[in-house]
């Protein structure tokens, strides 16, 4: 468990490190890219170049300043990636409870840190336009494939972004107990300075118990949150995810976050009352305590 928070430590160290850079350096700039040479129509080369030029106007690369990110603390968000472009996101949440014992007694863990995480590691891959895949896995081996693809974008003429999407976990690295999930994500950018969020889904085999021993195996639940840009690159961050029908245990699960933009990297510090990140574990609720976390994405593009 020490070498989990070791690990752990030293990438947030790493990263911490690589942001000032990040940050100092400048985004691209379609302007500032040196002139390429026009290749007459018909000519060898002239299809590659039109191809490339279109992908490096692909509006989908642009910084979208209301929605930087792909996820808000575990719930997704309709943020666009752009065709064969790929992302990357390492959720990390510490075991101890926030509120356990005394205030010198959290001092004496580091707030946390001295406990043992759950963490997550997921990949993101732009199949086509508007069309994206992510593989999400826990390191209590829970595997999670997430098909997430824009229906209709907020314009002048509708008011939201629709986005469908659907989910299948597994436990035992894909191999046992599997979950299989659908949903919509709505989602409304305010200006460049916010975005908001309602997500309906449905998940099924939510329950750990053997479906021959319950009730209800499924749980349909509403997510919704939001994320505020508070500067140029900082935002504050809300989800909560109530479940409607079937399964309902424990507490709904809910996070606050503070974040920051550095260029290709967003920087979560987030404060929650469960561990799940996906959509299996969001379902089955949270705790009447509080833990620490974060998160970092890596945008390749």
């Amino acid at each position: 468990m020490t070498s989990f928070v070791s690990t752990s430590a030293l990438a947030l160290t790493v990263a911490l490190g690589i942001a000032p850079f990040a940050a100092a350096a400048p985004m691209s700039d379609a302007n500032d890219a040196p002139k390429k040479p026009a290749v007459a129509a018909g000519a060898p080369g002239a299809t590659a170049t039109a191809a490339t030029a279109q992908d490096e106007d692909d509006p989908d690369k642009d910084v979208n300043r209301a929605q930087p990110d792909f996820t808000l603390v575990s719930l997704p968000t309709s943020l666009r990636l752009p065709r064969h472009s790929s992302a990357f996101r390492i959720s990390h949440r510490f075991g101890r409870p926030l509120g356990q014992g005394s205030f010198s007694d959290l001092l004496h863990d580091g707030f946390g840190f001295d406990s043992g995480p759950v963490i997550g590691f997921e990949y993101r891959y732009g199949l086509f336009k508007a069309t994206q895949l992510a593989v999400h896995r826990t390191n209590d081996r829970t595997v999670q494939f997430l098909l997430q693809r824009e229906v209709t974008a907020q314009s002048e003429s509708f008011p939201v972004t629709i986005d469908v999407f659907g989910s299948a976990e597994g436990t035992n690295n894909f191999r046992d107990s599997y979950s299989p999930g659908l949903g919509l994500i709505v989602s409304r950018e305010i200006n460049d300075r916010a975005a908001i969020y309602a997500e309906p889904f449905w998940v099924n085999n939510t329950n750990a118990l053997p479906k021959e021993l319950v009730d209800d195996n499924d749980s349909v639940m509403v997510g919704l949150g939001a994320r505020v840009r508070l500067s140029a690159t900082v935002y504050g961050v809300f989800e909560v995810t109530p479940r409607i029908t079937g399964y309902k245990p424990g507490e709904h699960q809910m996070a606050v976050a503070v974040e920051k933009r550095a260029g290709g990297h967003s920087f979560q510090i987030n404060v929650g009352n469960a561990f799940g990140t996906t959509f299996g574990q969001i379902a089955r609720g949270g705790t009447n305590d509080w833990y620490l976390g974060f998160n970092i994405t890596r945008k390749f593009y």
